[in-house]
């Protein structure tokens, strides 16, 4: 399912959908692909909705993954159980797996679709244990992994489980009976509880693993910190020109990257192909650096996510942040943590971002400023809530 504008991760979803963004320089979803056709889900339908053309030139025919990929387009949106129904055709003659296209996990689906096969229920919930569960959808389940109640986003007193929905289900074909055509219904609000209601059984299937749906900003570095944690050694992809720089693996390093004098890089780290980096950088753990940038002398880069044609300026400390293309970043700056930064913005020598600020696409911050809350565009969207 990858329907959704994503709202929740601007600035970085206005020029991209949420299943497009960047993990570890590849896009989010073709970490979701590789896995689910690692584990045998080799027949995929995509629901796309907002900038779906990007997902379709990111997924291709699904060939490259070993997987054959149909693509449903929405014209309206219609909700995760509505955008399902929507693909019925596709989908009708055998149980399947419903997956969020913003989805970055290490389960064990294949389990979790045998565990359905074997159980008696029209539906199986994938619940993971969380410590706040306050923005998911939670069960209370028996000892036979009945589904006794279900409640979305629980508020203060209404969190009577940790067990949270992670938003994927194995589903037998009847359940298309209990959604309607053309309406915006969602599982968790509509499906479940009315299946509930009418006695049918709802079953549960416990994760163990790492699992996030990438709604923010901060599970978006964390599901980068995962997949950075994968690269087991250091690998060179073409050439590579270093001057008295140390590398401490693991590294992925793309072609034509430069090192300068006295750098270090200290893994889990990737950075992509073109990217130069003067002397006296120190760069971090996980970090992921993409294409064509320039890293000046003297830079800090720890555990932040840089897109492509990114500048960093002399001097400058960038921590536990997410930099968008062409932004620029100027001299003797620092960028903190939990701080997204929109593409093309440009920020003057001597310039503070506090953490947790937002900056909209093609700001422009003046020298020696200190930003301690969001900077916006009115040329975009100003919202930052909901999908």
């Amino acid at each position: 399912m990858c329907g959704g504008e994503g709202t929740r991760l601007r600035p970085l979803t206005f020029e991209r959908p949420k299943p497009c963004i960047p993990i570890v320089n590849r896009p989010s979803i073709t970490h979701l692909v590789t896995h689910l056709a690692d584990l045998g889900f080799t027949e995929m339908v995509v629901t796309l909705g907002y900038k779906g053309n990007d997902i379709e030139n990111a997924l291709g025919d699904g060939s490259l993954f070993g997987a054959e990929i149909t693509y449903v387009h929405e014209e309206i949106k219609l909700g995760t159980a509505g955008s399902v129904k929507n693909a019925q055709q596709y989908l009708d003659g055998s149980p399947f797996l419903v997956v969020g296209g913003d989805h970055v996990a290490d389960l064990n689906l294949l389990e979790f679709y045998r565990e359905h096969l074997k159980n008696d229920g029209i539906a199986t919930i994938g619940l993971i244990s969380i410590d706040d569960p306050s923005e998911y959808g939670i069960a209370e389940i028996d000892v036979n992994y009945d589904i006794k109640r279900f409640k979305e986003k629980p508020g203060p007193g209404e969190t009577f489980s940790n067990l949270a929905s992670t938003g994927m289900y194995v589903c037998d074909p009847e359940i298309f009976d209990y959604i309607p055509s053309g309406e915006k219904v969602d599982f968790a609000r509509n499906v479940f509880p009315t299946l509930l209601k009418e006695g049918r059984k709802v079953k549960a299937w416990l994760a163990r693993g790492n699992w996030t749906d990438v709604g923010s900003p901060r599970s978006l570095r964390q599901a980068e910190r995962w997949k950075l944690r994968e690269i087991a050694t250091t690998n060179i992809t073409g050439d590579l020109h270093v001057k008295g720089a140390k590398i401490l693996g693991p590294v992925s390093l793309g072609s034509s990257i430069s090192l300068g004098t006295n750098s270090q890089i200290i893994g889990p780290v990737s950075i992509g192909r073109g990217t130069t980096i003067e002397s006296n950088v120190l760069i971090g753990p996980y970090t992921s650096i993409g294409e064509d940038c320039v890293i000046k002398s003297n830079a800090k880069i720890f555990s932040s996510s840089i897109y492509n044609q990114v500048v960093i300026g002399n001097r400058t400390t960038v921590s536990g942040a997410i930099i968008d293309n062409d932004t620029i970043i100027g001299d003797d700056g620092s960028v903190e943590n939990d701080t997204v930064i929109g593409p093309r913005v440009v920020l003057q020598n001597g310039v503070t971002i506090h953490s947790g600020t937002r900056l909209w696409p093609e700001v422009i911050v003046p020298d020696g400023s200190v930003v301690k809350e969001h900077v916006l565009n009115e040329k975009y969207d100003l919202r930052c809530e909901g999908s």
